[in-house]
C-alpha cells in the first residue's frame, strides 16, 4: 500500500486539494499530504442498543452489515488513512458494552498498516479515553477535538460547534453532524427521503464578527475565495437528519446554512439536484 506510485506522484503534485465522492456511497475519498484518505461521517455505532435505551424502540442491530459496508469501501479505496468527521459512536458519554464491541470489531477488521483519525463528535463522550490508549486497539488512532484540525489542504472537523481557525484556512472544510437528506416527490403524490452531499463555499458573513478568526485571509480580503465547504452524509443510515429541502427545517450546525454560500445538493448517486433550498 505505501510504496503505490500514484501517491508519490500525488505527494509532489500542487494542484488544489480535492475530495471526491464515492459512487453511489456516503463517503469521499481525498489526496492529503501524500496519503490517500477515505472520508466518513456519522458512523454512530451502538446505534440500535440506544434506540432501546433511549425511545424503548427494539431495532435488530446492523453493526455486521455497517462493518461490511465500511471494510468493503476500505477495500475499493485502498487508502493509507480512515477519516472519521465525528460521532463514531452514539452514546454520548462512556461506550457501553454494545457499542465498544462493536467498535472494537470494526477496529479488527482494519488492515494493520491503517492510520485513523477520528474527529470528536458531540456523541463520541469520552472517546478518546480507550480509542487512543492502545490497551484495547491495535490500530493508530488519532483523536482530535471537535472544531477539527487541517489534514494537508483539507480542513475536518464535525460542524457541532465553529471550526477551529486551522480547519477553516483550508483550501476545502469537510463536515458531518448535519446528516443531510432531501424529500422528494413525483407527479402522483408520493414522497421519498434520501441521504444527500452538500457542497458550495464558505460565506464570509457569519465568521467576519467572531475574534479567533482575526486576521484569516479570505474574511479580510474580497479578491480571496473562500474555501469550498462540503457537507458529508451520515454513513448510518438509520440515523436521520436534517431535512435540507423542507421549509421550517433548522439546521444543527451553528454556521449553517448562513455559513454556506449557493449550496448544492447531490445524491449518493451523484445526481445533481442544484440549489438545496429549492429541490
Amino acid at each position: 500500500m505505501r510504496d503505490d506510485p500514484r501517491r508519490a506522484a500525488a505527494e509532489s503534485a500542487s494542484t488544489p486539494a480535492r475530495v471526491e465522492p464515492v459512487p453511489g456511497e456516503p463517503a469521499a475519498t481525498a489526496v492529503i499530504g501524500g496519503e490517500r484518505a477515505l472520508l466518513v461521517a456519522d458512523y454512530h455505532a451502538g446505534y440500535e442498543a440506544g434506540l432501546r435505551y433511549e425511545r424503548g424502540v427494539d431495532v435488530p442491530s446492523r453493526a455486521p452489515d455497517r462493518r461490511e459496508r465500511l471494510v468493503s469501501l476500505l477495500e475499493r479505496t485502498d487508502p493509507d488513512r480512515l477519516v472519521v468527521l465525528g460521532d463514531l459512536m452514539h452514546s454520548i458519554g462512556d461506550p457501553g458494552g454494545a457499542e465498544r464491541g462493536e467498535l472494537e470489531v470494526l477496529f479488527e477488521s482494519f488492515a494493520a498498516d491503517l492510520a485513523v483519525t477520528v474527529v470528536k463528535g458531540n456523541h463520541d463522550g469520552r472517546i478518546e479515553t480507550w480509542l487512543a490508549d492502545g490497551d484495547d486497539i491495535e490500530a493508530a488512532v488519532d483523536v482530535v477535538p471537535g472544531d477539527g484540525i487541517a489534514l494537508g489542504d483539507v480542513g475536518i472537523c464535525h460542524g457541532h460547534t465553529w471550526p477551529s481557525r486551522a480547519a477553516l484556512e483550508s483550501d476545502v472544510l469537510c463536515l458531518g453532524h448535519e446528516h443531510p437528506c432531501v424529500r422528494l416527490e413525483d407527479e402522483v403524490g408520493g414522497s421519498r427521503v434520501e441521504r444527500a452531499w452538500l457542497r458550495g463555499r464558505l460565506d464570509p458573513a457569519p465568521f467576519r464578527d467572531r475574534s479567533e478568526y482575526e486576521g484569516v485571509s479570505w474574511l479580510e480580503r474580497a479578491d480571496e475565495s473562500p474555501p469550498k465547504a462540503i457537507v458529508v452524509p451520515a454513513f448510518n443510515d438509520l440515523v436521520g437528519g436534517t431535512w435540507i429541502n423542507v421549509t421550517g427545517q433548522s439546521f444543527l450546525s451553528p454556521f449553517l446554512p448562513a455559513g454556506l454560500a449557493e449550496g448544492e445538493a447531490y445524491l449518493l448517486d451523484g445526481t445533481r439536484l442544484g440549489p438545496y433550498d429549492s429541490v
